[in-house]
């Protein structure tokens, strides 16, 4: 199996260096690219960047380096963008992964699968400090990050994420429906997505608990990695 993880908000693909390698010493493919506009790729960033965007940056990649069977692995926000993909490309996908993220149905938009209160944060953030077109990057230790060696290691690399990747409808439906499911639960946090966990629940998905916070491929990279390797 190959794998792509891509990452959610404010992250970019080396998030995952703590994970990658015990998939390829598994035997296995693995591709981590960052998203338009954010971390590394934050030179690319625009007021345009939407979901859609991301999207086309996942489509693209499986699509130029051909890629088959295909575990996509979305961490939070990016639970958009591999219902998305999967809409798109489910000749290519052997399984999708959403660790702690969104599982929106057709037509939902990220903001709006946030607790209330939540997006109210989000909103005013964007507002205030992000110019109207930007999210300001979250504490860590909200996200359940607590070590300083974590912190010190994420904190300079995260950047604002575009507003209108949370605003953008996706358009996903029967095809992404096709592929089979599985859904990381970060339980050792405030649980933000325990709602997300649930609709996986009731969609008949393989929900699989994480005893972790919300950034796991950082703070439980082999146990993280047990469970995408699992059968």
């Amino acid at each position: 199996m190959k794998y792509v993880l891509i990452s959610g908000a404010w992250h970019g693909g080396w998030c995952w260096e703590r994970v990658a390698p015990l998939l390829r010493a598994a035997g296995h493919e693995v591709h981590t690219p960052t998203l338009t506009g954010v971390s590394d790729r934050a030179h690319t960033l625009t007021p345009q960047v939407g979901l859609n965007t991301h999207v086309e940056d996942v489509v693209r990649l499986l699509d130029s380096y051909d890629l088959t069977d295909v575990c996509l692995v979305g961490h939070s926000y990016a639970g958009q963008v591999v219902a998305g993909v999967a809409q798109l490309r489910p000749e290519r996908l052997a399984l999708r992964v959403h660790l702690d993220a969104f599982v929106p149905e057709d037509g939902e938009a990220a903001i709006d699968l946030l607790p209330g209160e939540i997006a109210q944060h989000y909103r005013e953030s964007v507002r205030d400090a992000g110019f109207g077109w930007l999210i300001p990057t979250r504490s860590l230790t909200v996200l359940g990050v607590t070590g300083e060696a974590d912190l010190a290691w994420l904190t300079p690399r995260l950047t604002p994420h575009p507003w209108l990747t949370y605003t953008e409808p996706v358009r996903t439906g029967s095809a992404a429906a096709s592929i089979p499911a599985r859904y990381l639960d970060c339980t050792d946090w405030i649980g933000v997505f325990a709602p997300h966990a649930e609709r996986a629940r009731k969609l008949g998905w393989d929900v699989r608990a994480l005893a972790t916070g919300h950034e796991a491929m950082v703070t439980a990279p082999g146990d993280l990695a047990t469970l995408l390797l699992a059968d």
